[in-house]
């Protein structure tokens, strides 16, 4: 990289002003040093992943087979892992992001324990765990730049050049971070200097849903509560003010909105004349008409196209809206959101359903032609059942014969074989690029991958270790499969940051320097 090179000059001018004291310092040391640490601060990151971020968003409204997407994270370790695993497999980070779900932290990294996802968890530990994951990625790029600068003084000639290109064009594996801020624990203030405390740390993207703050739900749980349009919008803007004042001008902000399942409301909006917004989220919900003399005590009404209306309250003092009107309060929502500041849209939804969402989109789109979507590819859908039984459903409609299949038991094992079943994964398979095609979805992610991996993982190595396996359990399950694969943290010294510590040790103490990576290290025989 050029600036490797113009970096070695600047720092040997800077020895020789600074003379004998500064003898020991070897101008090259210094620039790899700043070669491993491209991205001095958190707002380095974000500026440099927006860019990449809204670079893609363009590339999308061109070509829809050019999606996003992410998994969750919930570890520094675990995002460093997929980034190095993603290089490795792919040659490059494009259009690979990173995830950081709410309901992850709530479950593993809140100091109460594990919490539902009800933003009862420290609101702090969201815009750590960004540090976090960016502090490991930056390591990552460390460690591979720090192998490379060891191949290049070992080699010679032409390998020499060789590796020097591969230090020239190296890919980092810092990448966007779309970050969940739930629905802004607390007031718009509250949800500001939050937003500050992410970007700071690093994040390009946040995601806010339109939830009350305080009643929050997991989005595929019941019991959700909405609030009125202006007051999702103060916290959009919110954020966007954030985003300036630190000078990420180009920041994302993804409103998601939680209306297809929330069937309830904790305000009936503010409404100064007919049709506003206030209005428009009013009409929606479940009332009665009645006469003054019908009123009760403590009764709430409201006054439309000069009827009265009793909205239907609950004994939790909440409204309810009618049923059937999710998917049009989710389309109000969304278009409402882009109008006023926010870049990308997510619906949650009950199920992976192509059309419905499409359906959704497409009224979304007659206002605002470049509507995008992020999608929860979510664990908490059955995808197997469902795809199943939508293939089920496609096969019956086209008069084919289904008698050999029980819709409500298409999870059993018996069908894995069948042609449903394999229609069903196809679509499974194809679902990302169908939807990004055909329903506007721009970045696909699954919010708590590692959190399923890690128990799966967990249960099989304990099945068999503290069986009759052993320690064959872990050696033929783990370290074989690590060594077999090329999983770089078989040498986990070296991923620990021993090689790099070595490194360190020689720029400061020179030959006196007292390494690790001696010929009695047994990381040696990976």
């Amino acid at each position: 990289m050029a600036q490797y090179q113009d970096d070695i000059k600047a720092v040997a001018g800077l020895k020789e002003q600074h003379g004998s004291a500064w003898n020991a310092i070897n101008p090259e040391y210094a620039a790899r040093m700043r070669a491993q640490n491209k991205f001095k601060t958190g707002l380095d990151i974000a500026k440099y992943t927006a860019k990449i971020m809204r670079a893609d968003m363009a590339a999308y409204d061109a070509n829809p087979s050019k999606y996003t997407q992410s998994l969750g994270c919930w570890h520094g370790f675990i995002g460093q892992q997929k980034m190095i695993s993603i290089k490795k497999h792919f040659k490059s980070t494009e259009r690979r992001y990173l995830y950081l779900s709410g309901w992850m932290v709530a479950a593993l990294r809140s100091e109460f324990g594990p919490l539902p996802d009800q933003s009862m968890h420290e609101k702090t530990s969201v815009s750590a765990l960004i540090r976090e994951l960016y502090t490991f990625l930056r390591q990552a790029d460390a460690r591979e730049l720090g192998g490379l600068f060891r191949e290049l003084d070992a080699a010679t000639g032409a390998a020499k050049a060789a590796i020097q290109e591969k230090i020239d064009n190296h890919v980092t594996h810092v990448v966007p971070i779309i970050a969940d801020i739930d629905a802004g624990f607390g007031n718009a203030e509250a949800t500001y200097l939050l937003a500050k405390q992410f970007i700071e740390a690093g994040a390009c993207c946040i995601q806010i849903e339109n939830q009350v703050s305080d009643e929050k739900q997991c989005g595929h749980q019941d019991g959700k509560v909405t609030v009125p349009h202006e007051d999702f919008l103060a916290k959009i803007r919110a954020i966007r003010y954030a985003f300036l004042e630190l000078g990420v001008d180009d920041g994302v902000i993804v409103a998601r909105t939680d209306s297809l399942g929330a069937g309830l409301t904790k305000q009936i909006a503010v409404t100064a004349t007919p049709g506003d917004l206030g209005d428009q989220y009013n009409s929606f919900l479940d009332c009665e008409e009645l006469s003054a003399d019908q009123l009760g005590n403590g009764d709430v009404i409201i006054k439309r196209d000069g009827k009265l209306l009793r909205p239907k309250r609950l004994p939790s003092n909440l409204f309810q809206f009618r049923a059937g009107t999710g998917e049009a309060r989710c389309v109000l929502d969304c278009v409402t959101a882009l109008q006023n500041g926010a870049d990308l849209l997510w619906i949650e939804t009950e199920k992976p359903h192509i059309a419905q969402i499409g359906g959704m989109v497409s009224e979304i789109r007659k206002v605002i032609p470049n509507a995008k979507l992020v999608y929860n590819n979510s664990p908490s859908f059955n995808w197997t059942l469902n795809f199943r039984q939508q293939a089920y459903d496609a096969m019956k409609a086209a008069g084919k014969d289904v008698s050999a299949y029980e819709r409500t038991q298409l999870m059993s094992v018996e069908y894995d074989d069948s042609e449903l079943a394999k229609i069903a994964d196809e679509k499974i398979r194809t679902f990302q690029a169908d939807a990004s095609r055909e329903a506007g979805i721009f970045h696909h992610l699954i919010t708590l991958p590692t959190y399923h991996t890690a128990a799966l993982s967990t249960d099989n190595l304990a099945k068999e270790y503290f069986g009759d396996q052993g320690m064959l359990g872990y050696v033929a399950g783990v370290q074989r499969k690590e060594i077999r694969q090329g999983i770089a943290c078989v040498k986990h010294q070296n991923m620990s940051g021993s090689d790099i510590g070595d490194d360190h040790k020689e720029y400061f103490s020179g030959e006196a320097a007292l390494k690790a990576a001696g010929k009695d290290n047994t990381m040696n025989q990976f």
